[in-house]
């Protein structure tokens, strides 16, 4: 065979993959897009600095406050982490457009979203980038990123934008992609008294850090007041940490074999944010369904 055959062949395989995942079939609906009349609510912007449970690192976020909002009053609260690909109104996601339009339509409370991004060693180096921290953070099985949040990052964000989150745990829900969304997955699991509603978008329950084991955890262990909704697609990943469709389907069984109140909607899509974009309105929808019957 010529030596130039290979890469030929490895770039028309990488071509024909990169066309598949961009002709993926999911288009953003009306609740995706600015709607006359909708009042848009206000998105802030600041670094932090932990100095408690990841001491060091340092962070973007950005703070959404819908127009509806009254300071003083208690509202519901979503956290996004990677929270730069979820604020952001021209990607995939565009979480402050969907918040705007469900909220005026009732579809889900007045809701502060909190958009973390994972944290960086801004004096140590990898390469010609600050070190990451990401992996650590959103893979690891414990209560660590649970209080990160509780404990340390919450309170600073209340005082600092002078608002209030409902201590209700069903008024708060965690949201993800890929690893982040198996992080928002144990901080539920590991707080279900802070934390009770989660969006997982292409998951990582695989084993980059022992997640793995979450199918049968969920199995043997008593069942917690956790409401979830996962995202996944066909496309999805498989490599040395596992398979991220199977990993996916096995949580969806685990769940519904411990009778979990879950949705599972599973495409055709990679590891990315299209079907999770295009299906959030619906997700957020199923999420805060009868919340304000509860209010």
């Amino acid at each position: 065979m010529p030596h130039f055959l290979p890469a030929l062949l490895s770039l028309f395989l990488m071509a024909a993959s990169s066309s598949l995942f961009a002709d993926e079939p999911y288009e953003h609906g009306p609740d995706s897009q600015r709607q006359p009349g909708v009042p848009q609510g206000e998105v802030l912007e600041g670094t932090y600095t932990s100095d408690q449970v990841y001491p060091g690192t340092a962070r973007d976020y950005y703070v959404y406050i819908p127009a509806q909002y009254h300071p003083g009053e208690s509202a519901c609260l979503m956290v996004f982490q990677d929270g730069a690909s979820y604020v952001d109104v021209n990607r995939d996601q565009r979480v402050p457009i969907v918040f705007d339009n469900l909220i005026h339509q009732k579809k889900m409370p007045v809701t502060i979203g909190v958009f973390i991004n994972p944290g960086v060693f801004p004096d140590e180096k990898e390469g010609d980038k600050p070190k990451r921290n990401r992996s650590f953070e959103y893979d690891t099985l414990s209560d660590q990123y649970a209080r990160f949040l509780i404990d340390e990052f919450l309170p600073m964000v209340e005082q600092k934008y002078d608002v209030k989150f409902t201590q209700d745990p069903e008024g708060r829900a965690i949201c993800g992609i890929s690893s982040g969304g198996i992080c928002a997955w144990t901080v539920a699991w590991e707080r279900p008294d802070s934390f009770r509603k989660v969006l997982s978008h292409v998951g990582s329950f695989t084993n980059i850090r022992g997640g793995h084991v979450y199918p049968a955890l969920i199995r043997k262990t008593e069942k917690k007041p956790i409401r979830v909704f996962l995202q996944d697609g066909e496309n999805d990943l498989d490599n040395a940490h596992g398979n991220w469709p199977l990993a996916n389907q096995q949580m969806a069984a685990a769940l519904k074999y411990a009778e979990y109140d879950y949705k599972f909607v599973y495409g055709v899509g990679g590891h990315n944010h299209k079907h999770g974009g295009a299906i959030l309105p619906e997700s957020l929808i199923w999420l805060w369904r009868d919340y304000e019957l509860k209010q």
